[in-house]
């Protein structure tokens, strides 16, 4: 399945290559990295310790129609507020976290068959991501290109299409078993890959290194349309504490090189 995704970004990236031999268009290209912290059904909801220890890391490479200039010809596009504001963002990226329990729950002073089983609770989830963003510059994308040294901060929103593979196994032995299971968790987890759909929203800002590349900070929330994606749903109903769907946050660097 993520051989798909990469077929389909590298489908993209042709497309845009065909968008720019028939309206004129500019290239970018670039990489990212960066921290994931995830919000899954692991630990106590709120919880400092929860949102510090369930966290990974994500990396992509990204790519980007910029309106406003003419790679053939050298020179800017006519002049709009769309060709100045606005880029289009092409992603192909991966994240991987590991989960366990934490929070109050699982606290050393907690020494009952529950606690041993949330204690002894493991987890993981690989996610393939591939989408787009449309990314708004409130500033001149024209004025940012011309000034090395310069910043361009920038909001941006989009869906993308996940392939997720989670992980689900307890140390105490077999899931879905008195020994290892709490009952909450009886039949709500999963070992199995499956797809999803997500939002992406991010706030950012680029700085002009060179004439041809940037370097960019972006911090980034994603919303899946599923909470099968970290391999642990608890019934919605009965335990309301784990009825929002998996998200995250990433927090990423990139480095962003402009073709002529």
């Amino acid at each position: 399945m993520p051989k798909n995704f990469i077929i389909t970004f590298l489908l993209l990236f042709g497309l845009s290559n065909s968008l720019k031999a028939q309206f004129g268009f500019s290239h970018e290209v670039g990489a990212i990295l960066g921290p994931v912290a995830f919000q899954s059904d692991y630990g106590q909801r709120g919880d400092l310790s929860t949102n510090a220890g369930n966290t990974g890391y994500g990396i992509g490479i990204i790519h980007y129609l910029n309106f406003s200039y003419k790679a053939e010809c050298n020179c800017y596009t006519p002049e709009t507020y769309f060709n100045d504001h606005f880029k289009l963002r092409s992603e192909l990226s991966y994240n991987k976290t590991d989960f366990q329990h934490y929070g109050r729950w699982v606290e050393p002073s907690r020494t009952g068959l529950l606690a041993t089983q949330l204690r002894a609770m493991r987890g993981s989830t690989a996610v393939t991501n591939i989408g787009m963003q449309l990314e708004f510059f409130p500033l001149s994308i024209r004025e940012f290109t011309a000034t090395t040294g310069s910043f361009a901060p920038f909001i941006s929103l989009g869906g993308q299409f996940s392939f997720y593979n989670p992980r689900a196994w307890s140390e105490l032995g077999p899931l879905n078993t008195p020994i290892s299971t709490p009952i909450k968790y009886y039949n709500a987890t999963t070992s199995q890959g499956g797809t999803a759909w997500s939002i992406v929203s991010s706030i950012g800002c680029r700085y002009k290194l060179t004439e041809l590349s940037d370097l960019m900070v972006d911090l980034r929330w994603q919303y899946y349309f599923s909470n099968w994606v970290d391999g642990l749903n608890p019934d919605p109903t009965i335990y309301t504490e784990n009825k929002a769907n998996d998200w995250n946050v990433w927090f990423n660097v990139g480095y962003i090189y402009y073709l002529n």
